[in-house]
């Protein structure tokens, strides 16, 4: 009698004892989903375009970004040419940042490669075909019988070059002439956290989204989308091209607090400057605890911003053939424009493009007025960007807006790019200054995808 009773312990035991382990495994779990909550649901689907998060990821971080990173680290794209003391043109604003991290080094005559220093830019301009000499010759002559032009003349095409430029153009132009022009290496002035917080970067981004940025109304103006907007969304009533605007404004906001996490002030402990992710700041900007569902939202649309830049890119590729990327230095300038060949392709071969041919369709005159509508407003956003109080913020705040409105130049431009049967004052250009920040723009972008990877790695740890 006494083992059947040994024995029915021994079950009762074993039951416990399953209970209580599967008890934590669910506990262990749930807490698994928890830590990664923020980042769990950014999967799936776009609104408004063919394409998910995994096969961006994907695509990303195992085949376009190494590439870019050894890009971005080559002389032609390292170096920006910016204006860092304009005044701000909307409001009087005295919040400079004194701390030493919001400080830009600026770059010195002697560290610049040859064909970056004064006087060799404008051969830079002369000699930046691969056409032949013919061409060359034949452009010659054609400046040659310009010279015999009425006055009037020449000032109607200055004036009709100017519209057609003016009408491609989503960026103010910093005048390239300007003594206040400086160069600065990117390399040597990464994009990080400076201790610039408070009212004053909190003012920009209202003044971006509450002024600038489209409200939802009841629009009687069908959507030529493929895609509509998930059900419940507050861009619901937008139509696409509003939509479009929001989306790749909150994608840039989202991918720049992505650096500012990524290379956040740590502690050291020796009384040194360390840079690294912090995890408890990602977090505050993206988890449902502290931004709701708005969180994995705002990352999806740096998702989206992601695509709209590669298709710029994908768009721009005949000009680029086109292009020597001259620095002074021919052996770099040929790895340079073989490196940006190899992204090109990488990048042409991605199956889900963004399709701006569903953009400003419908009436045509209704079509342009949205159109110009939808300039202006991100005309505003990059002024804004002298608004920003911390010079490095500025900095990387200007190259990321000038590299956006680059790549809308180069979406909306119609089909005139590498095309040379046009005449002359309406074939399409980008100044190097364009290039430079357009590449580095979608850099900065597949950047922060690649930190999210690390940031889920992170939590999943933690």
């Amino acid at each position: 009698m006494g083992r059947p009773l040994i024995l029915q312990l021994l079950v009762l035991l074993a039951v416990v004892l399953a209970t209580e382990s599967n008890k934590n495994r669910s506990r262990t779990s749930t807490n698994f989903l928890d830590k990664a909550e923020c980042t769990c649901k950014l999967k799936g689907g776009l609104d408004d375009c063919s394409c998910d998060v995994e096969s961006i990821d994907s695509f990303n971080n195992g085949k376009i970004h190494p590439l870019l990173e050894e890009l971005l680290g080559r002389n032609y794209f390292r170096y920006f040419k910016v204006s860092l003391n304009q005044e701000c043109p909307f409001w009087y604003d005295d919040s400079k940042c004194a701390l030493k991290d919001c400080a830009v080094d600026i770059c010195t005559e002697e560290v610049l490669p040859e064909g970056m220093r004064n006087g060799h830019e404008i051969k830079k301009y002369m000699t930046d075909s691969l056409k032949d000499k013919e061409e060359c010759d034949e452009m010659m002559e054609l400046s040659t019988v310009d010279h015999t032009l009425s006055q009037e003349s020449k000032d109607a095409f200055v004036e009709w070059t100017e519209y057609d430029d003016s009408q491609l153009s989503f960026c103010v132009m910093d005048d390239e002439d300007e003594n206040e022009m400086q160069y600065v290496d990117l390399l040597l002035n990464p994009e990080q956290y400076t201790g610039y917080k408070g009212e004053s970067p909190h003012r920009i981004w209202r003044s971006i989204y509450e002024e600038n940025c489209f409200k939802p109304v009841q629009s009687t103006r069908p959507s030529y989308s493929p895609n509509i907007v998930s059900k419940g969304s507050p861009l619901e009533g937008l139509c696409l091209e509003k939509r479009v605007f929001y989306r790749v404004i909150s994608g840039l906001h989202s991918s720049i607090n992505i650096h500012l996490c990524a290379r956040h002030l740590l502690p050291d402990g020796w009384g040194r400057t360390k840079w690294g992710p912090k995890l408890e700041e990602f977090r505050k900007r993206f988890s449902p605890e502290s931004v709701g569902p708005q969180g994995t939202t705002r990352l999806k649309n740096l998702y989206f911003v992601y695509l709209l830049e590669l298709r710029a890119l994908v768009k721009a590729a005949p000009y680029f053939l086109n292009q020597t990327f001259y620095t002074g230095d021919r052996g770099e300038d040929d790895e340079v424009r073989q490196l940006l060949m190899d992204v090109l392709e990488v990048a042409r071969q991605f199956p889900y493009q963004f399709d701006e041919n569903t953009m400003f369709q419908g009436d045509p005159k209704e079509a342009r007025r949205l159109k110009e509508e939808f300039r202006q407003h991100f005309w505003n956003v990059t002024r804004i960007m002298d608004c920003v109080g911390c010079d490095k913020c500025r900095l990387w705040g200007k190259l990321q807006v000038h590299g956006l409105g680059t790549a809308l130049k180069v979406l909306f431009s119609g089909d005139i790019i590498g095309r040379i049967d046009i005449p002359h004052n309406r074939q399409f250009h980008m100044t190097r200054r364009e290039i430079v920040a357009l590449v580095n723009a979608f850099g900065r972008l597949s950047k922060s995808i690649r930190a999210l990877e690390d940031f889920k790695n992170m939590m999943m740890r933690s």
